[in-house]
């Protein structure tokens, strides 16, 4: 693709008109080929860890944009981190892709289009950091519906030299970045000893006895704990058999919170709850985790009202809406690390459509995701800019990281 230049005429802090118009001008450029990307990945929808032909649509775009690409990132093999580097120093600016669907529904949570702003959030901003500084880097994380790839990431220091990490995130109206409800996946595995129910009963140690003892447990525990918190749970293994007493019983449960501290907190009562079982029935009990944990999301308020003050400045006004609801998402993760935002964009507002449906999936494709899409990455990246160049936004974003990381 020809390589576009510019020269800005005066470097604005507060994102001045000259990259504004840039911004936008790159985005038109590249739209056909988002729109493209986008389309692919929504008629082949690939589950998590599994998303061999999305990932590698991700890492051809890039490459084409001259990005240098790590492929198969931390041994992961649809994951991906993607970088290209200003002629100048500056902040490293990082932007999340995530690509896997849902079964079933394919791209219900609009992944397709998530991913495809991240990527065009990146590409668009590699045409300006040789001017203005930087480096941008694209992550491609897989399976954020169940064992997200950024937990092993920031485990792993993916994020450690990142200075903020942004992604946009489909919906049916525009949200401002918020909360989010960290989250452990217990697995409570109990041990028995068979025998006849009927005939010698005596002789058996019941495993299904521990785990409805901990459903009980747990539902006494609920009237004790926080209102915004949440366990939840099913029975996996109950036994094969009614006139055999069981000797395998696993229950497998989300524990969610809304801060880190106090799910730790919530996460020992209900393994206690499982303990207490165990005891009772004398039953052997092995407690491990069966999908990785999510940290709550740590909004930075200060990257995040720099970035609705774009939105607003490219029209739309209702970008300030707070969720009244929300679940657990990976990005939490991240925003323990490193400066992070994960807003909502509107891709079929006033039409009541939730997450996690084929309807939200169909909507990815409309002419109204697509100009949302265009406005969501000359917001991303514009917040970027201004990252770049104004070190006093950036010192006032890391100062407020600095002390709300733990919360």
């Amino acid at each position: 693709m020809k390589k576009s230049f510019f020269i800005f005429r005066k470097k604005k802090p507060d994102g001045g008109v000259n990259v504004k118009e840039k911004v936008l001008h790159l985005i038109e450029e590249v739209k056909d080929e988002l729109i493209q990307l986008s389309k692919y990945i929504y008629e082949n929808p690939e589950l998590g860890y599994e998303e061999y032909k999305s990932s590698k649509a991700h890492i051809n775009l890039l490459k084409k944009h001259n990005f240098k690409v790590e492929e198969c990132y931390l041994g992961m093999e649809t994951a991906f981190r993607a970088e290209y580097k200003g002629e100048k120093d500056g902040p490293t600016i990082a932007y999340l892709a995530e690509y896997d669907a849902l079964p079933g529904i394919g791209h219900g949570c609009g992944h397709n289009l998530l991913g495809t702003v991240s990527t065009g959030a990146g590409i668009v901003l590699s045409k300006l950091v040789d001017e203005i500084g930087g480096r941008v880097v694209v992550f491609g994380t897989p399976a954020e519906e169940t064992s997200g790839a950024k937990v092993e990431m920031v485990a792993k220091g993916a994020f450690d030299d990142v200075d903020i990490a942004m992604l946009a995130h489909p919906d049916a109206e525009f949200y401002q970045s918020g909360a989010s409800l960290a989250l452990e996946a217990v697995e409570f595995t109990f041990r028995g000893k068979t025998a006849h129910a009927a005939s010698s009963p005596e002789k058996g140690i019941n495993a299904l006895d521990g785990v409805i003892l901990t459903f009980n447990a747990i539902n006494a525990l609920r009237q004790h704990i926080l209102p915004s918190a949440r366990v939840h749970g099913i029975i996996v293994e109950g036994g094969k058999a009614p006139n055999v007493v069981p000797d395998l019983a696993v229950a497998r449960f989300y524990i969610r919170a809304t801060t880190k501290k106090y799910l730790m907190e919530l996460s020992e009562k209900v393994k206690n709850c499982a303990r207490g079982a165990s005891i009772a029935t004398g039953t052997e009990l092995e407690i491990s985790n069966f999908e990785a944990s999510y940290d709550n999301m740590v909004t930075n308020e200060t990257l995040s009202k720099r970035y609705n003050e774009h939105l607003k400045g490219l029209g739309v006004e209702d970008c300030e809406n707070i969720r009244e609801t929300f679940g657990s998402i990976d990005m939490g993760n991240v925003s323990h690390v490193c400066p992070a935002i994960h807003p909502y964009f509107g891709i079929c507002r006033g039409s009541g459509i939730a997450a996690h449906t084929k309807e939200l999936a169909e909507a990815t494709l409309t002419e109204e995701a697509h100009d949302s899409m265009k406005k969501t990455i000359a917001a991303l990246v514009l917040t970027a800019a201004d990252v770049i160049m104004d070190e006093e936004l950036l010192k006032k974003i890391k100062e407020e990281f600095e002390t709300c990381k733990d919360k």
